[in-house]
């Protein structure tokens, strides 16, 4: 995972590098304070977000019914008819991996793509306590776009096409087909047609609640795209996203559909990395946790210097994960106010996902194994639960109680993000 600092895109690798190359430097060029510490424990009433319905274009709703007006609309069970890609069934677990259940690999073209990256993982058992979505098994996984893959600063692209969700039937897991969707913002022209432009975001978690995907915006809070207004749009042109002057048709860089955004959720409270999120429906009422990246494995500080932030700037030293509750009768917040705010004291947490007060984390270690850990809320430190892939992400619980979609025992979703080496699989939650 490699996050945005701020609004603008800065990868985790050039975070890195900033870090290597000055240290001590400052946005203001002074020396950077040292971390604070905090309780294990936090007030939750400092963790609040503010609904947004727009965008300076007008009302999301206002935006999707222009759309409905000039595209076909489409479902979610359209996408996985038309699915045009194979997927491979995994009969063992990728290298390291403890306590495989299931899982697939991408077909060669998106285990090897270089500027696409998979970050977040959520299924059908998150949408539904049946586990299936009009009768079907189905995962969605995340996927931004880097301009820069080698690193090297000079962007090898020069167009950044956002994000985009594979949507993959998982009904028959021996073999799983998926088809791609751009996610995109509504907007109108200077002329006033409805258009869209894409969500240029590191989408590092997304969950599947109802009709609705929520996306983490690193620093901004939270993004929110309905699932019952998809959008086929026209294809053959892959350098092109909305609307076309030249022909009056809506593209989205050669994909067959897209996924407008419907809402979002701007974080009005202090000091939080949204890096990455999950679904926690052993909770009353069900709840959603955002929990934090930091660089270092040893001495895991969070930094909010910079712009875009709310809050005072410091340093903290150990991430946070923060609860918010959801209504299940409209799938939105029950409340803009958390319910829950816990320090753990881990670096490199590329997911996470609760059952109550047991928070089950994944970490990153460079080019080795990833960890599954798990910590109990107000204990703040993780103990190991099993191992997990080399460039672990996201995170999605799906317990043995779903009706329709059951394993034996209940199991967690990763995915992997390295090049050459991308899994989605199921690990058992109890680690053996």
């Amino acid at each position: 995972m490699r996050p945005h600092a701020g609004p603008m895109t800065i990868s985790r690798r050039t975070i890195i590098k900033g870090m290597a190359a000055a240290p001590l430097a400052a946005v203001g060029g002074g020396l950077v304070a040292p971390a604070a510490a905090e309780a294990a424990v936090l007030t939750p009433g400092r963790f609040t977000l503010t609904e947004r319905l727009g965008n300076g274009s007008g009302t999301y709703a206002a935006q999707a019914a222009g759309l409905a007006g000039v595209l076909p609309k489409a479902t979610v069970a359209d996408v996985l008819a038309s699915a045009n890609r194979d997927a491979v069934h995994l009969t063992g677990a990728p290298s390291g991996v403890g306590a495989f259940a299931d899982g697939f690999a991408w077909n060669p073209g998106d285990q090897g793509v270089a500027e696409w990256v998979p970050q977040g993982v959520t299924t059908s058992a998150d949408a539904l306590g049946s586990g299936v979505w009009g009768g079907k098994r189905v995962v969605l996984v995340s996927w931004y776009f880097d301009t820069d893959p080698d690193g090297d600063g000079v962007p090898d692209f020069p167009v950044n096409k956002g994000v985009r969700v594979s949507f993959v039937d998982h009904s028959d897991p021996a073999a799983p087909r998926y088809r791609h969707v751009l996610l995109v913002e509504p907007m109108r022209t200077a002329g006033g047609a409805y258009s869209y432009a894409p969500v240029q975001r590191h989408a590092g978690g997304i969950l599947w609640y109802g009709n609705l995907l929520y996306m983490v915006d690193t620093t901004k809070g939270l993004r929110v795209f309905d699932l019952d207004t998809v959008f086929e749009v026209a294809t053959g042109k892959s350098d092109v996203c909305g609307l076309d002057a030249s022909d009056g048709r809506h593209y989205a860089y050669d994909y067959r559909y897209v996924l407008p955004q419907s809402g979002a959720y701007d974080n009005t409270g202090t000091l939080l990395r949204f890096s990455c999120l999950g679904l926690d429906r052993a909770s009353t009422p069900d709840s959603l946790t955002v929990s934090e990246y930091a660089v270092d494995l040893d001495n895991p500080a969070v930094d909010y210097t910079g712009t875009g932030w709310n809050g005072d700037g410091t340093k903290i030293t150990t991430p946070k994960i923060v609860r918010w509750n959801l209504d299940y009768t409209n799938r939105k917040l029950g409340s803009t106010t958390a319910s829950e705010a816990v320090t753990v004291r881990q670096g490199k947490i590329q997911g996470t996902v609760a059952q109550q007060s047991r928070h089950y984390l994944s970490t990153s270690n460079g080019g080795g194994n990833g960890t599954l850990h798990a910590v109990t809320s107000g204990t703040d430190t993780p103990s190991t639960v099993l191992r997990l892939a080399k460039g672990c992400e996201d995170l999605s619980f799906h317990s043995s109680a779903t009706t329709d979609w059951k394993y034996a025992e209940s199991v967690i979703w990763n995915l992997s993000e390295y090049a050459g080496s991308r899994y989605v699989y199921a690990v058992r939650a109890a680690g053996s």
